[in-house]
């Protein structure tokens, strides 16, 4: 059985039952259920009804004694060592290299990120929240317990899991110096690998913000506010500045390091009021092409 005892710190006054604060932390609707019918929320050891008021420096105990909805993720162990941006009892967010899987594709794989990790956390497991392009480098957030997966869904859903990219695009064509791409995104029939912007794809949006440039390169910062396969790399596309060195969607590839790099993910601390935020350094390709093409600054780091 998954347990978890957290002392309650009120904040800004707020006043709310049991059944209110399991809904702020996102626990699933069917979660909740099995919480109260099996009484497994104990608030200072004692069941109480899901109406009872909380209060400050209150313990309550969450005693999972029921399935994940995520089962075991097995994968075979890697040989490569990992960089950890950051890691806690909950969580594990390493820093993962360019043209690098996030995941193997089959059980017979051994070279992915989740490979790596599953050697380094050993004997425990990775559980996976989200994932980045095999060629984009950057942070990815892994769980170390499956009862969180279905928590970081839900800021996934809600948008307070947070992801920020850096990318060094083709100015083929002039854009504003900050905008926003609210174009669906759906399936590229011509060529089964990519994506394309689509009126009947699925909802994409992405913002997105000139740091540097010169005349034909500028470094972008981009926010996600959907998980779209491929998403960055279709929407600046779309806009005429493809990132450098994308195979899929820069026609003027020359099969370098592709130059997208997320630098920077924020998420609620789970059972908290609490949020965390890890930032890396620019990926060294970037930080290379910035010096050796000599990109200005355009505004401060939003």
């Amino acid at each position: 059985m998954y347990q978890r005892k957290i002392t309650y710190h009120q904040q800004n006054g707020e006043i709310l039952n049991i059944r209110q604060l399991l809904k702020k932390w996102l626990i699933p609707k069917k979660w909740q259920h099995y919480f109260r019918s099996e009484q497994l929320v104990l608030i200072n050891g004692q069941y109480q009804p899901f109406n009872t008021i909380i209060h400050d420096q209150d313990i309550i105990t969450l005693n999972f004694d029921f399935p994940p909805r995520t089962s075991d993720q097995n994968y075979l162990p890697g040989n490569r060592q990992i960089d950890v941006a950051y890691e806690d009892s909950d969580v594990l967010i390493a820093n993962k290299p360019a043209n690098v899987k996030t995941h193997p594709n089959l059980a017979t794989e051994s070279d992915s990120l989740f490979n790596d990790v599953k050697t380094y956390l050993s004997p425990a497991k990775p559980y996976m929240v989200h994932r980045i392009d095999m060629m984009t480098s950057g942070l990815v957030l892994i769980a170390k317990s499956p009862y969180l997966v279905p928590i970081f869904n839900r800021q996934l859903t809600t948008k307070t899991l947070q992801r920020k990219y850096l990318a060094i695009v083709r100015l083929n064509n002039n854009i504003p110096d900050r905008g926003q791409i609210d174009r669906p995104i759906g399936l590229d029939l011509e060529d089964k690998r990519k994506r394309k912007t689509d009126p009947n794809g699925q909802p994409a949006l992405t913002d997105y913000y000139i740091l540097r440039k010169n005349n034909n390169f500028a470094l972008l910062k981009v926010i996600l506010h959907t998980g779209r396969t491929h998403q960055i790399r279709v929407h600046l596309k779309s806009l005429g500045v493809p990132i450098v060195n994308d195979p899929l969607y820069d026609d003027d590839c020359d099969n370098g390091q592709m130059l997208l790099n997320a630098n920077e993910l924020s998420y609620q601390i789970p059972f908290s009021n609490d949020f965390k935020t890890v930032h890396i350094k620019p990926d060294p390709a970037i930080e290379q092409f910035i010096q050796t093409h000599d990109l200005k600054k355009v505004s401060k780091n939003l």
